[in-house]
């Protein structure tokens, strides 16, 4: 897996921090969640994984690919909208 560097609101390299992978899905280092009535209401943490708190002002350097719709969706519209008239 490669990862791209997307952004940081650290000054010093550290948390939180946002890549992007490339198989479509993010990389997120934050901090791990400690406080007890959080974590009772996340849960049992499967192994292999933890619970990651970020702050909603890293999402600002996610963007969303955008999706090219097919060739067949794309007619279907299209007919669609030409049987409407």
């Amino acid at each position: 897996m490669r990862v791209t560097f997307l952004g940081s609101t650290s000054q010093n390299g550290g948390s939180p921090t946002l890549w992007a992978t490339d198989r479509g899905s993010l990389v997120v280092r934050g901090y791990r969640v400690t406080d007890s009535q959080a974590l009772a209401d996340l849960g049992e943490v499967p192994s292999g994984e933890a619970d990651i708190e970020i702050p909603l002002e890293l999402l600002r350097f996610y963007q969303a690919p955008t999706i090219v719709a097919d060739a067949a969706t794309t007619a279907a519209a299209s007919e669609s909208a030409e049987e409407g008239r």
